[in-house]
């Protein structure tokens, strides 16, 4: 860990020390931490307000299913709610996750710490179906309002459920069940490819005969 996310670690660790004991990691250019989802809109209150972090925007919210995920250490969950947050003053981020529960995944809306919040935890319900409690309207807001599912989640059909077009008799929007069969995507792996072959034979050859002519 850099000096520079070292201290950082320490700034959030100490100014979140009376609500609980937080994890910091570094990963992929970005410090993260992972929070209790009872104490979130408490975090995310010091977080902004504490003067040396000072995260007054929330640059997005997101969700993640994690039921596929094959990572060097199992995750607590299935469903995360994961923050990104910027400093504009102090030109740092971070990002905070906090797992929710496998069979009703929900955690309190931080509108109320960012205004912001409100689109971007729409977005994550209509596609994941995590509830954000207090939310002052959590609607669908990209599928359509009689959708049904949550299209991000990875046990959601790739072909969808239903297929909708406009019909011109009854001239309204109409769903009917979908009709293209789903395939099983499998990776093809290619071990002999030999579309570069007659690049890497020039190469070679070139190479051989500098050797040929330095002798």
């Amino acid at each position: 860990m850099s000096q520079y996310y070292s201290e950082l670690s320490d700034k959030v660790s100490n100014a979140l020390a009376e609500i609980e004991t937080v994890s910091a990691v570094v990963a992929h250019g970005e410090l993260t931490i992972e929070v209790n989802k009872d104490n979130l809109v408490q975090i995310c209150q010091t977080l902004r307000d504490n003067k040396e972090l000072a995260f007054d925007t929330v640059i997005d919210i997101c969700g993640v299913d994690y039921s596929t995920y094959e990572g060097s250490k199992p995750c607590a969950s299935r469903y995360a709610s994961v923050y990104h947050l910027l400093s504009v003053k102090n030109n740092h981020r971070i990002r905070v996750r906090t797992w929710l529960d496998d069979d009703f995944p929900m955690v309190d809306s931080v509108v109320s710490v960012w205004s912001a919040a409100n689109w971007f935890e729409r977005e994550a319900f209509d596609l994941l179906g995590i509830l954000y409690s207090g939310h002052p309207d959590l609607r669908r807001i990209l599928t359509d309002y009689g959708f049904i599912g949550h299209p991000l989640r990875k046990d959601f059909p790739l072909v969808g459920q239903v297929e909708m077009r406009y019909d011109a008799n009854k001239q309204r929007v109409i769903y009917e069940p979908v009709s293209i069969e789903e395939r099983i995507i499998i990776p093809k792996i290619i071990r002999d490819d030999n579309r570069y072959a007659e690049r890497f034979s020039t190469k070679e050859d070139d190479a051989s005969n500098s050797q040929g002519e330095s002798a």
